[in-house]
């Protein structure tokens, strides 16, 4: 080995034997010398083992004018970590703080194999390894405090917002852990209008396809039922709307009865798992077929007006829960452009969800007057059938007027010609 090169080693190697002499004399092992240097490493260079939420281990500096937090009594943890925490809410550079008869410590700490401290230590939102003997109490905030093989605390440790690990370590005094649900959080990420826009966009897209293909499922497996609560929804809005809002009343007390009969009875109590799951889908059948049921009012009156202004549109079932769903899912698509501007936002959010509720109300009426569309009494179905075609519709808007043939369809009468009775 060149002489040039000897003394450019020489500091590297100086720097082993001081790390590993003080290891070799104390240690019984060589996993305890191992363990030594390691901690003499992250004492010398403690950045390379920081996460990067968490700040340089360093040591927080007292004065005069700095808060003083005594460590000597931790029976009371929660004032103690309120004024840790009221201490702690500077930034690090700016961090000053007083422990009477001990030392603060910011960011991860630990004590070697072959240290022993003096005094009440506190750790500061990071980890407190302690290998050696610390004669006194520890506190660790924000961070967990563990005690390995040959670790002596003369005195008490408490963990506030961490945990204790005994890893072969010994404690004279109490152990406890406290979690306060005011600990410091991060603070959460200020959501832009787009992103407010996007997310709430994606909520009532997701709602509307669920709903469509329920309604498409309805129809194709009970059309008739959803067309007798639709007529039903149309032909007695008011008394749907009060017959629902006295079902959302008595919803509640129905089940209770209904629950406590079965259990008068020996065989009704076999039956209530039963019951409850039967009664909670008819519920959700009830709410859910009430709201398709609305939207295929909706859909159905916006199209037949279209037809009647001589537009030519297809009528279905499949057209109406379209257009209807679009007209129920209006004001939440209000909501979802503008709900991110103050005070206007909440005021939009407020009126879609009363006009939901209102909706839903008079839906799930219906389906208590129709029976789920099993009775058509309330359905206005008492009208003829031939009174109900896209003719009558077109030429009588009210009941009771006969129906007569289109302009363009009548035959104009020649000169000198009687016109039919009908037409005089």
């Amino acid at each position: 080995m060149s002489t040039s090169r000897a003394l450019r080693l020489a500091p590297a190697i100086a720097l082993i034997a001081l790390l590993v002499r003080p290891a070799i004399a104390r240690a019984d092992e060589p996993s305890d010398m191992l363990r030594d240097v390691w901690t003499r490493i992250q004492q010398i260079a403690p950045g390379q083992d920081a996460s990067p939420d968490r700040p340089r281990p360093q040591a927080v500096p007292a004065a005069a004018d700095a808060p003083a937090i005594s460590l000597r009594d931790l029976s009371h943890p929660i004032s103690l970590e309120r004024s840790i925490r009221a201490a702690a809410a500077v930034p690090p550079g700016q961090l000053h703080l007083t422990i009477p008869n001990g030392q603060a410590r910011l960011g991860d700490f630990s004590i070697g194999s072959d240290q022993r401290v003096t005094g009440d230590l506190l750790v500061l939102r990071g980890t407190a390894d302690v290998y050696g003997r610390l004669e006194g109490n520890l506190v660790s905030w924000g961070g967990d405090i563990v005690l390995h093989s040959g670790a002596v605390v003369a005195g008490d440790v408490l963990a506030l917002d961490g945990q204790v690990r005994l890893a072969g370590g010994e404690v004279t005094g109490e152990v406890r852990t406290m979690s306060s649900p005011a600990a410091e959080q991060p603070p959460a990420a200020v959501q832009s209008p787009m992103s407010h826009v996007l997310r709430s966009l994606a909520g009532t897209a997701g709602v509307f396809l669920t709903m469509l293909l329920a309604g498409f499922g309805l129809v194709l497996f009970g059309k008739s039922s959803l067309e007798v609560t639709s007529d039903t929804v149309r032909s007695s809005f008011s008394r749907a709307f009060i017959v629902g809002l006295l079902g959302q009343i008595l919803v509640l007390p129905t089940f209770g009865m209904l629950v406590v009969g079965l259990i008068l009875t020996v065989a009704g109590i076999l039956l209530i798992p039963f019951v409850v799951i039967v009664f909670a889908l008819l519920l959700v059948a009830g709410i859910v077929g009430g709201a398709l049921a609305v939207a295929h009012a909706m859909g159905e009156s916006i199209t037949r007006r279209q037809m009647a202004q001589g537009r030519a549109l297809s009528p279905n079932s499949y057209r109406y829960l379209v257009v209807g769903l679009c007209c129920v899912l209006a004001p939440w698509l209000v909501w979802t452009l503008f709900g991110w501007v103050p005070v206007a936002g909440e005021l939009m959010l407020g009126a879609a969800i009363l006009i939901s509720w209102l909706l839903a109300s008079v839906g799930f009426g219906a389906a208590l007057l129709s029976r789920g569309g099993l009775k058509e009494q309330f359905a206005g179905r008492f009208i003829p059938p031939e009174m109900l075609t896209d003719e009558f519709l077109w030429a009588t808007p009210r009941y009771g007027v006969p129906a007569v043939k289109r302009p363009d369809s009548t035959p104009t009468p020649r000169s000198g010609t009687r016109p039919p009775d009908g037409l005089r």
